[in-house]
């Protein structure tokens, strides 16, 4: 896989474990805390498993700022999806509007000098 891919796709696969360990757990509200808590702790391990090495890699060729911006679009990607499919919520254009306006705050990151 190409070196610009690779952290990316890594990225993408830490966060939809991350967005699981924060929120899936809201579809089973009636669960103990503690319980909910080692289940998230027990999915967050790939995450950053995951994560990790997808920064030390990505920082090869990307600037740490532009990961990170890589990342928050990653992350609300990943939650919008999570949110509709898994969750059953709604996006709304209010939700929309600021998720593009954070993606643009990514596309200046990627167009600042080096």
């Amino acid at each position: 896989m190409p070196e610009r891919i690779l952290p990316i796709a890594m990225l993408i696969a830490s966060n939809i474990f991350m967005t699981f360990a924060w929120y899936g757990h809201l579809r089973f509200k009636a669960a103990p805390l503690l319980l909910v808590i080692l289940v998230s702790w027990a999915i967050a391990l790939p995450e950053y498993i995951l994560a990790v090495p997808a920064n030390r890699w990505g920082s090869s060729v990307y600037s740490p700022a532009q990961l990170k911006a890589i990342q928050e679009v990653v992350t609300l990607t990943v939650f919008a999806g999570f949110s509709i499919l898994y969750l059953g919520q709604k996006i709304t254009l209010n939700h929309a509007i600021g998720f593009a306006l954070i993606a643009a705050g990514a596309w200046f990151v990627f167009r600042a000098p080096a």
